[in-house]
């Protein structure tokens, strides 16, 4: 492989990695993207490192590279977005790789192939564009859910990391679904309850109207209220606001 090749390829996964690094700092769980963008910048300076190595890089190593770990960052990526709807960044950003990956390896083997592997390639690299159309319109464009909002608002009480951008009051402040009123009604009771405990009187009256307005305690189960008090009482001291 000319260097020149080689140097397309580091610089598209330290570009994805930096990426990934920035974008995962917006996110509620922010530890999935941040693990594929040092990996994804781990496998760039190798290739960097190689690139100046006695014998040159083969020719098909980068792309093997992109297309094996771009497969199996989709099907990490996809887990968490569908399954336990944690991180949406992992399975978009590893179907470039994939995408970039397959391609090539079709690409460089294409006039080698008769009419039937090429009609096999050209399908199966629609496949896999049409797959990464949909992880980055499913990931990027419809982004975080609600619910993972409220998953992470969660784990910041349990914390104990209150206030400031990566505190729970802003996870909870961003968990709102107009189709689910009960996620709502989460939200504000969970708000209700941490304002009451930094005594925000004026911000607890607020929530605690919201939460009326759409059924109230009532509306919340009893296990989620428990575990928010159970978080707040652990913590050292109500004005605690330590930020992520």
């Amino acid at each position: 492989m000319s260097t020149t090749e080689l140097d397309y390829w580091i610089v598209l996964f330290f570009a994805l990695g930096a990426v990934s690094l920035y974008y995962a700092r917006l996110q509620p769980f922010p530890e999935f993207g941040n693990r594929f963008g040092w990996l994804s910048i781990a496998i760039g300076l190798i290739f960097l490192i190689s690139r100046n190595a006695p014998r040159e890089t083969a020719i098909i190593a980068p792309t093997v590279t992109a297309a094996v770990f771009g497969g199996l960052a989709v099907m990490y990526g996809v887990r968490h977005m569908v399954v336990t709807q944690q991180d949406v960044l992992v399975a978009p950003f590893g179907g470039i790789l994939l995408c970039v990956g397959t391609v090539s390896l079709m690409a460089e083997s294409w006039g080698d192939m008769n009419s039937t592997y090429q009609l096999i390639s050209f399908v199966t690299a629609s496949v896999v564009v049409m797959l990464e159309i949909y992880l980055s319109f499913r990931g990027l464009v419809v982004g975080v859910q609600g619910i993972t909002w409220s998953k992470s608002g969660l784990r910041q009480v349990s914390r104990g990391l209150l206030k400031g951008p990566r505190g729970a009051i802003s996870h909870f402040e961003r968990s709102w679904d107009m189709n689910d009123q009960w996620l709502n009604a989460m939200s504000h009771a969970a708000l209700t309850l941490i304002h009451k405990h930094l005594h925000n009187q004026s911000a607890e009256k607020e929530h605690l109207a919201q939460l009326e307005a759409i059924g109230g305690w009532g509306a919340v189960d009893n296990a989620w209220i428990e575990t928010i008090e159970s978080g707040l009482a652990k913590l050292k001291t109500p004005m605690r606001v330590e930020e992520e």
